[in-house]
């Protein structure tokens, strides 16, 4: 148009006639995000009239405008949703159009029914809030529970659905008039945003020296004073979103040993807490996708390579041995204001940040049973006067092959849904007793439970208990069938089998190494019609022969497995003392391998000479030697072996310290090698992986001389190559050319990358695990898959 040319007249206003009007239910990770106000914008955007409202399908809207416009608004609520949302799909259905002209109104939730949504993991402080946090002209300046639609609590604080505040632990503080003018205002980024808080309104900070503290100090006095303490050495136990930490300063080599010892921690990595991450740059090497972990929304602890040199701002006693730091960034404003803003005297720049607990106990939540609990572990109590409904300890993840292996998924990945290939029946499936997590699921989607850890105390099991109520309540999933591990003893399974009794449900049970290869299998999307070569590596799982598996290869889909392969059973001699006491287990890989004890063998030096009498006899006739074939107790033995590590004070200690002992050693050095036969019985027999010239190999080096890192390498690098060897030969009489590596074992970096990459130039497709662990806490998953599946 020039400027001579006269304008276009004003779009008239649209009749009935050329109006239309469209119900659309949006469903998915949609409530807690910002939705509401998301459509609200949308839809002015658009010049549309109608409403939008919460209920327990999702987000329900009804819209109203040129078709156009209603099109265009269709298209754009699934493709520019919020920056949390996870839009699963979006159901337009037209209805009469109105003309009612009224503008749009976001609606009061629906408490009515039958549909399901799925809450928001709990997600780390953005940006914009920081941003205020920082400003001393913001109201919310240094307010220690600053969030927006984008960030902050959702999983923890949520007690029923549809998500609104007084379905929140926030119903206990009423908005006051600024936060109230801002969660009405649609051009606000706080505009229905259930947690919202400020100084005025919000949960308060106070601290505690013990239960009959006198003088506890509160808000910013209280943060001022735990700063303080951290500083001059103290322990302090931090009430966080999901939980209490204890902290310390992790620079200060007294303080760190104060707090092992309280806490019974032995030798066991702690996790780190930095300021920035310039200084994790300081402590560890940080690769691009590893930077992505520390800075983006989810913020979990990320196991890094530590430098060779160490840094004085973490103590050698935070992770003796370990050549990985668990390191992560601040995720709550709380944990920004404890290592200070610009202008704060100064402080520690890297906190200890472990789980407040005592070991073995699950993660303290509530604030009396915090300061009974964790009296005798803690200088003083950092609380706040918000509940946390559900526990969630920190997730850990690292980069393998520059690809995400999760070690434990819980906060922030908790509970979105994994969808499945094949709808399930509505089920619970229990998991294992280490690393515990469960899965409730239903149709084509399963949740996994937050971290709930070992099922060893009573503690532990009655917060089992609580969280599946609160998840099966959260995603209305009536279990129809329970599922657990074959294994008699496990807690989990006899709580699985009590509750089917009292509830009249059946209850499957599923063989531990199928449920991790089937676990693997549907991460991947694989439907079960072609089975794959599941190599499924681990410490324990109860085996269909009585005896202890660990070291297998199975040829498995869905409905069923057969053992292609497995390492050579051993006797386990006193069962829980020789995963305590791996130099026990050397000794019985030695003399099963012909290898006699020498003196000069460290595992046999560290035996105590009575104690060695009786284990000879004890091996020699049988007694409480359960056989076993695991992978992880054949690490403990090398790592035993090599004069690494002889006693365990946490989980897979030697076999950590082993893979670590490898990284010193360039690799250049042959490779011991397994002996791989078949036994009599036909094509159907499993072929056996005898690991005696690999222990022979290694006795021999030790005697040599050899240092335990050329041991631990040609060891990892014999582990490797049996993979490929059986795989070879799986492939060769089957046809299959799809592997699975699953197992905790495969929580080795060293190991994974090294049997990907020999499997990959094998022409193997490999699939790892990149949603959940490939050890225990990723167990449900695949018992779901294996027992629940919807027959057609």
């Amino acid at each position: 148009m020039t400027a001579t040319e006269p304008a276009p007249p004003p779009t008239a206003t649209p009749t009935p006639q050329n109006r239309v009007r469209r119900h659309l239910t949006v469903r998915g990770a949609v409530q807690g995000v910002g939705f509401r106000p998301f459509v609200y914008t949308l839809a002015e955007e658009h010049g549309l009239t109608g409403w939008v409202t919460n209920d327990a399908d999702g987000v329900v809207t009804e819209v109203e405008g040129p078709a156009a416009a209603v099109d265009a608004f269709t298209a754009a609520i699934g493709t520019r949703a919020p920056p949390l949302a996870v839009v699963e799909s979006v159901e337009p259905h037209p209805v009469p159009a109105l003309n009612d002209g009224s503008g749009f109104t976001i609606r009061p939730s629906a408490s009515a029914g039958t549909g399901r949504t799925l809450i928001p993991p709990d997600t780390a402080t953005c940006d914009a809030c920081l941003t205020e946090l920082a400003d001393p002209a913001d109201r919310r300046h240094r307010h220690p529970f600053i969030t927006c639609t984008h960030c902050g609590p959702r999983f923890t604080v949520v007690t029923g659905l549809p998500y609104d505040r007084p379905r929140t632990t926030m119903a206990g503080f009423p908005m006051c008039p600024d936060c109230a003018r801002e969660y009405a205002d649609p051009a606000d980024r706080r505009f229905h945003a259930q947690p919202i808080a400020c100084p005025a309104c919000g949960p308060r900070l106070t601290l505690r020296r013990g239960p009959e503290d006198p003088g506890a100090l509160h808000g910013r006095e209280a943060l001022a004073e735990a700063r303080r303490l951290l500083a001059a050495g103290a322990v302090v136990a931090v009430k966080g979103i999901g939980g209490y930490h204890l902290a310390c300063d992790a620079g200060d080599p007294a303080a760190v040993r104060t707090l092992r010892k309280r806490k019974n921690r032995g030798g066991k990595p702690f996790a780190v807490l930095a300021d920035s991450l310039e200084t994790v740059r300081r402590l560890a090497r940080v690769d691009e996708a590893e930077r992505d972990l520390l800075t983006g929304p989810r913020k979990p602890v990320v196991l890094l390579r530590r430098h060779a040199s160490p840094s004085a701002d973490v103590a050698p006693g935070v992770a003796p041995g370990s050549p990985d730091l668990g390191v992560m960034l601040p995720y709550t404003a709380l944990h920004r204001l404890l290592l200070g803003l610009p202008g704060d005297p100064p402080g520690p720049p890297v906190l200890v940040m472990t789980s407040g607990n005592r070991s073995g106990e699950p993660i303290v939540t509530d604030d009396a049973e915090a300061l009974a609990r964790l009296d005798g572990l803690a200088d003083a109590w950092l609380q706040h006067d918000r509940p946390i409904h559900v526990p969630c300890d920190d997730s850990v993840v690292r980069i393998c092959a520059g690809a995400e292996l999760p070690v434990r998924r819980s906060r922030g990945y908790a509970p979105l849904p994994l969808a499945l290939p094949l709808p399930v029946h509505p089920a619970l499936a229990v998991g294992g007793d280490l690393k515990n997590t469960f899965c409730a699921a239903d149709d084509r989607y399963a949740w996994l439970s937050a971290h709930v850890g070992d099922m060893d105390d009573l503690a532990t099991l009655t917060a089992f208990a609580k969280a599946t109520a609160h998840l099966t309540g959260l995603t209305t999933v009536t279990p129809s069938l329970l599922i657990a591990d074959r294994h008699p003893g496990y807690r989990s399974t006899q709580w699985a089998r009590r509750t089917a009794e009292a509830r009249g449900l059946p209850l499957r049970q599923v063989q531990h190494h199928h449920a991790h290869v089937a676990s693997t299998m549907a991460e991947h999307g694989l439907d079960g019609t072609a089975p794959v070569i599941g190599v499924a590596f681990d410490g324990t799982g109860y085996g269909d022969d009585g005896a202890v598996w660990g070291g297998e290869v199975l040829i498995a889909d869905y409905d069923g497995f057969r053992r292609f392969a497995h390492l050579r059973y051993v006797p386990l001699p006193g069962g829980d003392a020789a995963v305590r006491n791996p130099y026990r287990m050397a000794l019985s890989h030695l003399r099963a391998a012909g290898v006699p004890w020498s003196d000069r063998l460290p595992c046999a030096a560290v035996a105590p000479p009575g104690e060695r009498r009786l284990l000879g006899r004890q091996l020699e006739r049988g007694l409480n030697c359960v056989p076993t074939s695991s992978m992880g107790r054949l690490f403990d033995a090398v790592s035993s072996l090599a004069g690494i590590c002889h006693r365990v004070e946490y989980e897979a200690e030697a076999a950590m310290r082993l893979e670590s002992a490898a990284l010193d050693d360039n690799g250049r050095g042959r490779p011991y090698r397994f002996i791989l036969g078949a036994e009599p019985g036909g094509p159907e027999t499993p072929l056996i992986a005898d690991p005696s010239p690999v222990l022979a190999a290694a006795a021999a080096d030790v005697l040599g001389g050899a240092p335990a890192p050329v041991v631990a390498r040609r060891f990892h690098r014999a582990v490797t190559g049996l993979v490929r060897d059986v795989c070879a030969a799986a492939r060769q009489r089957t046809g299959i050319a799809t592997v699975a590596l699953t197992g905790g074992v495969f929580c080795n970096a060293l190991l994974t990358e090294g049997c990907s990459a020999g499997l990959e130039e094998d022409g193997f497709t490999v699939l790892r695990h990149r949603k959940v662990p490939p050890n225990d806490g990723g167990l449900a998953l695949g018992q779901l898959m294996v027992a629940a599946r919807t027959k057609e």
